[in-house]
């Protein structure tokens, strides 16, 4: 009874603010975890069906998949400030003309890449890149062609998730991903029983499924709920390009710092040790990428919540938040503990004998994890507030790092050492953020601080 009574005053009880951000955490934790649990059956699943040399291709196309991703400029996140404030404000139409405007470019955007890939993709040596065996050569140009042709759709179609979250419903966004990757699920299980393995096929469920389920729910949404934030042509206006390209031109900044961070990982370990040592390095940081979808679920909805409170000075809420979000990385802390010295039966649970994954990759990829979690509350209040200029400057100078560094320990401490050069710089991000937060939220910040 007591239990039931704590759950009544969690949800009832408390800022209004805090109260939509608890209902979206809990709502995303049920389809989220769906996601994490049909993001740990699949890798074993893809493995089996091609092998763990292919997946390795496979992950490695994937990661230039998320590069592209970033080519929005920054559009997308500078939709998500600028409409949470312009809905804050009660500005349906301004929020109506930056949806619009936002979906305009990025079909512009998308269009040029899509035409440039098309015009020099006969060009290039895919299997080259990706250090891939000659024999699969044409495999790959066809599946590169494909997956390209389907993210180019995508590109435009997922701004739905990025209005979703400026209207503070994280839930939504959820339920996208989960069906999307449910459905991907049920396709790749249905290859593996009446196909022999390939990597088209694989590519091919991996990326059209998804799209399917975003274009149903822009034409749900669009036409239901969030009818008031359609795009349209007419709403489409050039003078608030300068407002969405201001903003999001740090974003797209601070994206490009991050493909060389974060996601290079997968083309250093290919092409500096192998495609199969890739399979390797994912198993782990799969496994431990459940710390980082639980942090997820639990800061998204403060990123447009932390814009609201900045717009109306609720400085006292912004405090009391982030003393809360970090005694939950505490907890995650604790908990990414146990996953470490659970990891390697749970390897050999999960995907069999054939990845063995060294400790030390384990013990890396935890600090790496927990290190992030942190920084993440920084994060969002600094992309809420849009005091991004010194984060800006950071992720850059670190991503430019980042690549000599992954290369040099990669070749001495092998898969490890990519890692453990990311890490490295991570903790100097994390020290400037702290003290950066430091400054602003005590009225402090000058110059750089507060750009």
């Amino acid at each position: 009874m007591k239990i039931l009574t704590y759950t009544r005053d969690f949800f009832s009880r408390g800022h209004q603010r805090s109260l939509l951000a608890k209902k979206n955490i809990a709502g995303t934790f049920v389809f989220k975890g769906g996601s994490i649990l049909i993001s740990l059956l699949l890798i074993p699943l893809m493995i089996d069906y091609i092998n763990p040399s292919q997946f390795g291709i496979w992950l490695t196309i994937s990661s230039f998949l998320t590069w592209f991703a970033f080519f929005d400029i920054g559009f997308g996140n500078g939709l998500k400030s600028k409409l949470a404030e312009a809905i804050a404000n009660g500005q349906t139409t301004l929020a109506r003309s930056y949806v619009s405007t936002t979906y305009f470019m990025l079909i512009v955007i998308s269009g040029v890449l899509l035409l440039l890939f098309l015009a020099f993709h006969a060009f290039i040596d895919f299997a080259k890149i990706l250090n891939a065996p000659a024999g699969l050569a044409k495999e790959i140009s066809t599946l590169m062609l494909v997956v390209f042709s389907m993210f180019s759709f995508q590109f435009v179609l997922q701004l739905i998730n990025v209005v979703t979250a400026a209207r503070q419903n994280t839930v939504m966004a959820s339920l996208i991903g989960f069906l999307g990757n449910f459905l991907s699920l049920i396709v790749i299980y249905l290859l593996h029983q009446t196909t022999s393995g390939s990597l088209l096929y694989l590519g091919l469920a991996s990326t059209t499924c998804p799209l399917l389920v975003f274009l149903i729910f822009n034409l749900i949404l669009y036409k239901g709920s969030y009818k008031a934030y359609a795009p349209a042509f007419k709403y489409v206006k050039r003078a608030y390009l300068k407002d969405l390209f201001h903003l999001g031109i740090k974003f797209f900044l601070i994206q490009i710092g991050l493909i060389f961070l974060y996601h290079a990982d997968n083309l250093i370990i290919s092409n500096v040790i192998s495609p199969a040592a890739v399979t390797t390095f994912n198993v782990a940081f799969k496994y431990f990428s459940v710390i980082t979808m639980i942090c997820a679920i639990v800061m998204t909805p403060f990123w447009t919540a932390f814009t609201e409170a900045h717009a109306k000075k609720d400085v006292a809420w912004i405090k009391h938040t982030v003393r809360q979000l970090l005694k939950f990385c505490v907890l995650l802390f604790c908990f990414g503990l146990l996953m470490l010295f659970l990891a390697n039966p749970i390897y050999r649970l999960w995907v069999g004998s054939a990845i063995q994954v060294p400790f030390s990759l384990s013990l890396v990829l935890f600090f790496f994890t927990v290190l992030n979690t942190y920084r993440s509350i920084f994060s969002f209040y600094f992309n809420g507030t849009g005091k991004i200029m010194l984060q800006l400057y950071l992720v850059v100078i670190s991503g430019l790092l980042n690549i000599p560094l992954s290369i040099f320990l990669g070749k001495t401490m092998g898969t490890t050492g990519v890692v453990l050069a990311t890490t490295i710089l991570c903790a100097g991000c994390a020290v400037v953020e702290t003290l950066q937060y430091q400054k602003l939220i005590n009225n402090r910040a000058t110059g750089i601080w507060n750009r």
